[in-house]
């Protein structure tokens, strides 16, 4: 058969393999990848081509990638598992193993790796704690200042101190990460703690 007619045919079953599958050199370049693997990182396997596989899969342990090292400046012929985790193209952190296997043509040949990734798993982000809502005393003085009260102002009006509204205005600032006041009476009006389309402000 014509070689390239044969190298076309391989290239025709590489690419449908459903599993992803990467050639790499000896350092872990990828050399080719085929579309399942290029489908991880939302990219073409054209993109993937001269990226270290052991940066987009992160292993577990890094002694599993010395003993592979090894392996391959030895030449010997086997199958190394290696335990990664990752981060897909649609922001899933999964887990899986890539198993790298040394191939060459011959003995005196450059050893190249197969690599074939199996996914084991995947966890999603946690989803982010809700904002903590504003205390009765706290919902009272940003109504306030959303009506344009001073802080000596506002102490009056809820008979605290000039130190406790400030301190109360601190600690809201903290919780919610505002730059200043106007930032946390528009994130007062965001989260619900007060009432929009209500003159003069209320909670």
């Amino acid at each position: 058969m014509d070689s390239v007619l044969w190298r076309n045919r391989a290239m025709l079953l590489f690419n449908r393999i459903p599993m992803p599958v990467a050639v790499c050199d000896a350092s872990g370049a990828i050399i080719l990848a085929n579309p399942a693997m290029a489908a991880e990182w939302g990219e073409t396997s054209g993109t993937l081509r001269g990226r270290n596989v052991l940066e987009l899969f992160r292993p577990d342990e890094k002694t599993q990638v010395l003993r592979i090292a090894e392996a391959v400046r030895l030449r010997r012929r086997s199958r190394y598992p290696v335990a990664v985790h990752w981060e897909a193209a649609d922001g899933v952190r999964r887990h899986g193993e890539l198993t790298a296997e040394p191939v060459s043509d011959t003995v005196d040949d450059a050893t190249a790796l197969l690599v074939l990734l199996r996914v084991l798993g995947e966890e999603r982000a946690p989803a982010p704690a809700p904002v903590e809502a504003a205390t009765a005393a706290e919902a009272r003085i940003l109504a306030l200042l959303a009506g344009g009260a001073t802080t000596a102002q506002a102490a009056r009006e809820t008979g605290l101190t000039h130190d406790g509204v400030t301190y109360h205005l601190r600690r809201l600032t903290d919780r919610w990460g505002a730059a200043n006041r106007t930032e946390l009476v528009a994130r007062a009006y965001a989260l619900g703690v007060l009432v929009p389309g209500v003159w003069p402000p209320a909670a």
